[in-house]
């Protein structure tokens, strides 16, 4: 009996571990409610957010300053210095002027003089002020390599305290000068209150809504078949790893294409979007058993062949379904498509809007969807320097001596039926086009 209980002791801390760091994080489309095993052996569920929350803090409104000037000031210059050193971030392999590598990206070698804006950068953002110098000052790197006219930003904030609206508001006068075009707003909605699903899915959907605009403009700014859109989550980023998506995007003729992003729960990294990603066998990226536990979190891609080998190899793969801390992806969807993200329909199974706007895109023929692992990200500075250690920029492998880009032999069907991860303890592969019309 002693020894049962010690050999449960660990476990049962390891769970409490994962639950806390995923209860306290607020990414958009969590995994579902987690499960822990108690001391008499049974499975217990978590308590859903809106039954241990306490009502949400009025939010600090821009009008409402919450940093000193100076505090400003230090992050206006964090972010549109990439050499600045006052405030600490993920350290980045400085991107030189002319990357031969990224250079068909640049503005003016693209082979068109219109004045359609090519890159597209959305992201919604609450309660990431330390994360700002990092995530933003990649992206405003990416845009001056890129082209500033050749580039928009369009930021959603949400119920921030930290200040990070502030910071956000202030960077309006810096990408005016710089020549990008920057929409930003704020947002009162409340995922956790009501439908969690339908409330990210409109926020996501605010990101891109000047896209959505442009359609009924007289002069369009946006384009299906030059326009590309960078949707990032607040996550650390270089801005290599930035570029190194966009250019894979192109390379592979892929129509969405995302990195791979991590946790830790313990001394090593497991892969995060566990309840996003699917594989083109319609499987998780690696098993979770009824009980919920993470046990064979190393083994992923384990009944993939073709794709771990790859993943393995650190070149591009297939899948049916990713977003993996950020996803790039063409425009055309949502311009002539109208694709956009979405809840789940009645009769569909309960799955995250990253999910479904990956089976809408499958629905419209876009289903050249790739994991770039490449490009491996993590939710704060400090983790991120960690998988960085662990897994390598992106410059590390793509410019190793014998490095070659592989295409993707695509597979333009889709799987047959895909895994339904509602909750961990009632999973069942389904029609990957269930409830789709005319199906």
């Amino acid at each position: 009996m002693r020894r049962s209980f010690f050999w449960l002791l660990p476990a049962t801390c390891l769970a409490l571990v994962v639950l806390t760091l995923y209860l306290r994080r607020e990414r958009l489309t969590p995994l579902p409610r987690p499960h822990f095993l108690t001391s008499d052996g049974n499975s217990r569920l978590v308590p859903s957010a809106s039954a241990v929350d306490t009502p949400p803090k009025p939010t600090a409104t821009i009008g409402n300053a919450v940093l000193p000037r100076e505090t400003k000031v230090a992050y206006m210059n964090a972010i549109m210095n990439p050499d600045a050193a006052d405030l600490p971030r993920l350290e980045c392999p400085k991107l030189p002027v002319d990357v031969p590598r990224y250079q068909h990206l640049q503005a003016g070698k693209t082979g068109s003089a219109d004045s359609t804006i090519r890159y597209f950068f959305a992201l919604d953002l609450r309660q990431c002020l330390t994360l700002l110098p990092r995530l933003i000052g990649s992206i405003v790197e990416a845009i001056r390599f890129l082209g500033p006219k050749n580039c928009a930003l369009s930021i959603v904030e949400g119920n921030s305290e930290d200040g990070t609206a502030e910071v956000l508001a202030a960077l309006r006068p810096e990408l005016e000068v710089l020549g990008t075009t920057y929409y930003f707003s704020t947002s009162d909605i409340n995922p956790k209150e009501g439908n969690r699903i339908e409330k990210l899915a409109r926020l996501r959907n605010m990101a891109v809504q000047p896209i959505f605009d442009d359609a009924n403009a007289p002069t369009k700014r946006f384009s299906a078949d030059n326009t590309t859109v960078i949707f990032l989550n607040d996550v650390a980023i270089c801005a290599e790893d930035i570029l190194e998506l966009i250019h894979q995007r192109i390379f592979l003729g892929a129509d969405m294409v995302c990195g791979m992003d991590w946790t830790y729960v313990g001394r090593d990294p497991t892969f995060y979007d566990v309840w996003i990603a699917r594989g083109m066998n319609g499987d998780s990226f690696f098993e979770i058993p009824p009980d919920g536990n993470w046990n064979s979190a190393w083994n992923l891609l384990w009944n993939d062949a073709a794709a771990q080998s790859r993943f393995h190899a650190h070149q591009p793969f297939q899948v049916f379904a990713c977003w993996n801390g950020g996803a790039v992806f063409t425009a055309a969807p949502l311009i002539e498509n109208g694709i956009r993200f979405r809840a789940e329909r009645k009769g569909e199974c309960h799955q995250g809007e990253p999910q479904l706007f990956c089976k809408d895109l499958w629905f419209h023929g876009y289903g050249k969807i790739a994991v770039v692992p490449t490009v491996n990200l993590e939710y704060s500075n400090e983790a991120a320097k960690k998988i960085k250690e662990a897994k390598g920029y992106a410059s590390r492998w793509v410019s190793a001596p014998g490095w070659r880009d592989e295409k993707i032999e695509w597979q333009l069907e889709p799987p047959e039926k895909v895994k339904c991860m509602a909750v961990y303890e009632n999973q069942l592969f389904e029609a990957w086009n269930k409830t789709q019309p005319g199906t």
